[in-house]
């Protein structure tokens, strides 16, 4: 009889596992098929830098004007200085309008009180931030729109509530009215990069405030950020604050908007945004926008943290450019003035980053928005007579060296973008080629080192020590020639133009410059094996490529040594490879690039060479200039060892934790190298139409193309140790190579690609 009990209740048990078993396992593919890709985003990914910039929480619509992070260090940073209402740039950062939460009597110490909080009472959203602020236990939390955004604050109950803002530049002022409602002006100088502007602002407050009044005074002193004191300017200009009485509500909210035209404008702005908005419905609309981004690829298998690294990476792409038209009209910082028009207008880039793949991945993603920003650039050089590089909200900086607008032109017209002035765009940038300098750090004319570039095909470095000997350059104190670089990077500009003139039948301007795409041959020097600078008389420099060259390298090469400009000829592949003796012998110096050592202590490498971070023997992937490197094993007979390296760089480098960006990120530079190597292709040479594949992270890719169609990776059998391509087929049809072009891509279909773990796959190689 117990027997039959046991027997019977064992049949029992199991049919209750199966049972509880089944509906796990349902509710766990339920959750799985309803999860939003939203949720793999983490903005605090990356929040500590190897050593320069770390990158922000940033909180705002996609490639939208109002962008909020709180005013910290970084991650490790435990207080907050404030929250401004706007980021102009989310590197250094350069921020406008402070704006903080305090309870009880208003007192001097509050506008430099820095404000303590926790991480894990934090909370961080692309269109969502909140935070607790023990020492007055407030809640602060924060939506952002297009050109406005709210915040809401939440304090003790029975107590005085103060909003209490500043400035971050000299000058600035605020003035109330109605009690309720504020204007202020932010005039913003830049003075490391010359650029002069002015921000306004519009806002309202809940309720009816007790008070609300302000002040000028200077220098409100000192407190520190990071172990650092802040400089005093940072609390100059009138300070203001409003105060509501300990029987008013618990929950105070400031709604604002911000123009760059007027105060007029920015309260339009307001009435267009917030009018009829609360907090919550922004906050959702906010996440809808993001939804519909971020929701475009869609990827399958793979890690948890390999997702959510790879849907950071794309919400980071989305921080730049930024739309600032208001309504039909834009402000300029090109002439200073107010233009009418129905289109955007996109400002904040960094051409020389930005063009390797975050304007390709624009391309395929938004080519509309693409066009904007082609013809945002056209209308700047209408503006100012020069095509710009660092596009800022206020002019031009002037930035690295080159023009890789060029290339950004020649890429998006050769994949099918015609919406943009293609005559007066080709005219900006023959007019910077003939006659703007390509210094580093410099805009302006062309000067005496371009006239011996023209002359000899090659830009003249000093032997070490010597002091500078062009008049031009000598006018920016400390200014470095980048010799070798600007060479390097003229070349690839030279052929951009050359060839967009040849698409565009401008046969004699393509003729003109073709030889210049060839110039980088005359530094290739035998004896290193590498691009090493001559003097204004032919004669070789000798230096050591790996270290000398003054701080970041700047006198020859810039932000990297020699063995990575080893490879900074992408518009000819075949050419580098015929230098160096042929495929067998590039792939050699690439297998060399990823085990050479430093030869001196890390600290003493670091110290010269703070933006070559992320290494693998003399790669380093913490700057764009390496980008696709990797890729160039394609380019050889063994392309297996760029899907080796991809798959480590990305394994190794981009992890999913506050450490996950291994140098500077730039606002969409190094993430979108991490979305294109995670799906398992790159543009290796932007300019030529075609991707070159590699490993991807994930056995499932999809893309939703806007012409309605849908490109599709599939990645067969694949795992951490199948991560060979054994076998690829593009819509059935084999490839013999491992690159596919746009057009195709365009078409829609899938790309196959069966996954093993054997690397001697033959593959032809094509240029």
């Amino acid at each position: 009889m117990f027997k039959s009990i046991n027997f019977l209740g064992s049949i029992f048990l199991g049919i209750l596992l199966l049972t509880v078993g089944t509906i796990v396992k349902l509710s766990a593919q339920s959750s799985k098929t309803v999860r939003s890709y939203l949720e793999y985003i983490d903005p605090t990914i990356g929040n500590v830098a190897p050593l320069l910039n770390t990158n922000r929480p940033m909180v705002h619509l996609p490639n939208q004007m109002v962008r909020m992070f709180p005013k910290r260090q970084d991650h490790l940073d435990m207080q907050i200085t404030d929250f401004p209402l706007l980021s102009l740039n989310m590197i250094t950062p350069q921020v406008i309008f402070g704006l903080k939460p305090s309870i009880g009597e208003v007192s001097d110490t509050g506008w430099y009180r820095r404000l303590n909080y926790d991480h894990d009472f934090e909370i961080v959203k692309p269109w969502y931030y909140a935070v607790s602020l023990p020492d007055d236990n407030v809640k602060t939390e924060y939506t952002a729109g297009e050109r406005t955004g709210i915040f809401r604050f939440t304090f003790p109950a029975g107590v005085q509530k103060n909003l209490l803002l500043s400035h971050y530049y000299a000058n600035g002022n605020y003035e109330f009215s109605n009690g309720n409602t504020l204007t202020g002006t932010e005039y913003i100088e830049d003075a490391i990069h010359d650029q002069k502007g002015v921000a306004y602002m519009y806002g309202e407050f809940t309720g009816k405030p007790a008070n609300g009044t302000k002040t000028r005074e200077k220098n409100w002193g000192k407190y520190t950020v990071g172990g650092r004191p802040e400089k005093p300017k940072m609390m100059e200009g009138e300070r203001a604050f409003v105060s509501y009485d300990s029987k008013s509500s618990s929950i105070v909210e400031f709604r604002y908007a911000i123009s760059f035209i007027s105060h007029e404008q920015a309260r339009k702005n307001f009435e267009k945004e917030l009018k009829a908005t609360s907090f919550d419905q922004m906050k959702n609309k906010g996440k809808s926008a993001w939804e519909k981004v971020i929701s475009q690829i869609k990827v399958e298998g793979g890690t948890e943290a390999q997702k959510r690294t790879f849907y950071t990476a794309l919400y980071r792409c989305f921080a730049r450019m930024v739309d600032i038209n208001e309504g039909g009209q834009y402000f300029s910082g090109y002439d200073k003035k107010v233009h009418a028009s129905n289109r955007p207008f996109y400002t904040d880039d960094y051409t020389w980053g930005n063009y390797l793949a975050l304007h390709p991945l624009n391309i395929i993603l938004d080519p509309k928005k693409e066009a904007n920003i082609l013809q945002s650039y056209v209308a700047m050089y209408e503006q100012n007579g020069w095509m710009p590089e660092y596009p800022r909200h206020f002019g031009d900086r002037p930035g690295m060296f080159g023009f890789k607008s060029s290339v950004m032109f020649l890429d998006a017209y050769r994949k099918g973008i015609r919406n943009f002035d293609i005559d007066k765009a080709f005219e900006g940038i023959l007019k910077n080629t003939r006659e703007a300098t390509m210094l580093p750090f410099r805009n302006g004319p062309a000067a005496g080192l371009e006239a011996f570039y023209d002359i000899h095909g090659y830009y003249p470095g000093l032997p070490p020590g010597t002091p500078e000997t062009d008049s031009f350059a000598k006018l920016k104190p400390g200014q470095k020639r980048s010799s070798v670089a600007i060479t390097l990077g003229d070349s690839y500009d030279s052929w951009a133009l050359s060839q967009w003139a040849k698409d565009l039948g401008k046969t004699d301007i393509s003729r003109r410059y073709a030889p210049r795409a060839q110039n980088y041959k005359n530094l290739w020097w035998d004896k290193y094996n590498l691009f090493m600078p001559k003097d204004d008389k032919g004669k070789w420099i000798e230096i050591d490529p790996k270290f000398d060259g003054g701080a970041n390298g700047f006198d020859y090469y810039n932000e990297n040594n020699g063995w990575s400009y080893m490879w900074n000829v992408q518009q000819d592949i075949k050419g580098l490879s015929d230098l160096m003796g042929g495929p067998e012998k590039m792939e050699q110096n690439l297998d060399q690039l990823f085990r050479e050592g430093l030869d001196r202590s890390r600290p003493e490498f670091f110290e010269k060479f703070h933006n070559q971070t992320g290494l693998i023997g003399q790669f380093a992937i913490g700057n764009q200039v390496t980008f696709f490197i990797p890729y160039l094993f394609n380019y050889t007979n063994s392309p297996w060892k760029t899907q080796k390296y991809t798959r480590l760089i990305l394994d190794t480098y981009f992890q999913d934790n506050v450490f996950g960006v291994p140098g500077d990120e730039d606002g969409g530079s190094m993430s979108s190298f991490v979305v294109f190597s995670s799906m398992g292709f790159f543009p290796v040479t932007p300019g030529i139409p075609n991707y070159s594949i590699t490993s991807p992270l994930f056995s499932r890719v999809s893309i939703d193309l806007p012409n309605g169609k849908n490109f599709t990776l599939v990645a067969k059998d694949l795992s951490r140790k199948n991560k060979y391509i054994q076998a690829a087929t593009l819509n059935g049809k084999s490839l013999s190579s491992l690159s596919f072009s746009h057009e195709e891509l365009l078409k829609g279909g899938t790309l196959s690609l069966q996954m093993g773990d054997k690397t001697n796959v033959k593959w032809v190689i094509r240029y």
